[in-house]
């Protein structure tokens, strides 16, 4: 059965996935990987490198799939940390940090829409980002979009780590208002 022709709900998915069910994997590999390349070589900024890590990340996903709980969060973010983690992971084995730069070709994914569409970019999104308080908005910039850790950032903009994380939460239940339904 050809996965395009497949269609899961994400609850749906997720139980396929944790009965390792093939046709899932396929799914969630032709669904995701666009998505989460894109994440992974934003920071990066090597393809082939990022080519290697979005494997490991897959790898990592089919490995660690019974770990998930629906109740912690949606599919996309914790693959998405899946695989942002590994970019960060092989940014330092390099010995760098990953580079400050301007994110305005930043693939921007709405966690919302994602499971529907996740090769679609959202040109909304950036300037739904941009509407955070600045002192948000860079730390979404800086986590998200440029993977930077809640440590890097609060060193970086020499802030507190708790104010960090607090900024981020209230950032990303902010945003979070702007995709209900």
């Amino acid at each position: 059965m050809a996965t395009g022709k497949v269609k899961y709900s994400e609850e749906e998915l997720v139980a396929a996935l944790k009965r390792n069910e093939r046709n899932a994997f396929e799914f969630l590999y032709d669904h995701y990987s666009g998505a989460l390349f894109n994440i992974i070589s934003k920071t990066l900024k090597d393809e082939e490198k990022a080519a290697d890590v979005l494997q490991e990340s897959f790898l990592k996903i089919w490995k660690n799939i019974a770990s998930y709980n629906p109740e912690k969060g949606r599919l996309f973010t914790w693959i998405m940390n899946i695989a942002r983690n590994g970019a960060i992971d092989a940014v330092r084995a390099e010995g760098r940090k990953p580079a400050m730069d301007d994110i305005e070709n930043t693939v921007v994914l709405n966690e919302k829409d994602t499971y529907e569409d996740s090769q679609t970019v959202s040109s909304d999104m950036k300037a739904i980002v941009d509407m955070l308080r600045p002192e948000r908005k860079i730390l979404i910039d800086m986590a998200y979009f440029q993977g930077y850790t809640h440590e890097e950032i609060s060193e970086e903009l020499s802030i507190p780590l708790g104010t960090v994380k607090s900024r981020i939460r209230t950032a990303l239940q902010e945003l979070k208002q702007y995709f209900a339904v």
